[in-house]
């Protein structure tokens, strides 16, 4: 279904484990990210009501999941860390094409949106296959559910919003694009990392 050219070695999970403080931090944070990607969406086009009223329940969405997932590191008796640099995310945001019109900049927008959501899917699956903590388990098994939706979401957008880009064409491109990013990642204690 998410299309995606190279899967996470479940062997990323051993990492994961050795550091629940940094996965839950960094998860945190990624999904604050992504309700201020929401937001961005909003601020730019906030002209296409249909468009706003779908990031509002995206960034409400994912704002829900920054606060479990805040909840979870205070039960453990955790530290919300400080915010970290996505590495994986600021090589992903280069490929988005810069040229264009307005609307050639929505799409690219959504799509990274989506691609970030596919792999955050997928992450998500595997931890809750692979880690030992049940309740963690459970909890990404959840989370997988819902970031196949935003992932569907942001492509029916794309889609929708197009008036020249062929999307499936440039989400193929973006895919490919997105393997190459994703072979140097699996080596740390991050859900992109």
């Amino acid at each position: 279904m998410l299309g995606l050219k190279l899967p996470t070695d479940p062997r990323w999970v051993n990492i994961v484990e050795s550091n629940i403080e940094e996965i839950l931090t960094d998860h945190a944070w990624c999904e604050h990210k992504a309700a201020a990607n929401a937001m961005y969406i909003i601020v730019n086009n906030s002209e296409k009501p249909d468009l706003v009223q779908e990031m509002i329940s995206i960034a409400r969405e994912e704002m829900e999941h920054f606060d479990v997932v805040f909840k979870i590191i205070q039960e453990r008796g955790l530290t919300l860390g400080r915010e970290r640099k996505d590495d994986y995310v600021g090589e992903l945001m280069k490929f988005a094409k810069k040229d264009g019109s307005r609307n050639d900049a929505l799409i690219e927008r959504l799509l990274f949106a989506a691609m970030i959501e596919a792999r955050s899917c997928e992450r998500f699956r595997v931890l809750s296959q692979n880690i030992t903590d049940k309740e963690l388990a459970n909890f990404y098994h959840e989370l997988m559910v819902s970031e196949a939706n935003h992932y569907t979401t942001f492509l029916r957008l794309a889609k929708k919003y197009t008036d020249r880009v062929d999307v499936d064409k440039r989400w193929k491109e973006w895919l490919d694009h997105e393997a190459t990013i994703i072979a140097k990642y699996g080596k740390k204690e991050t859900v992109h990392g």
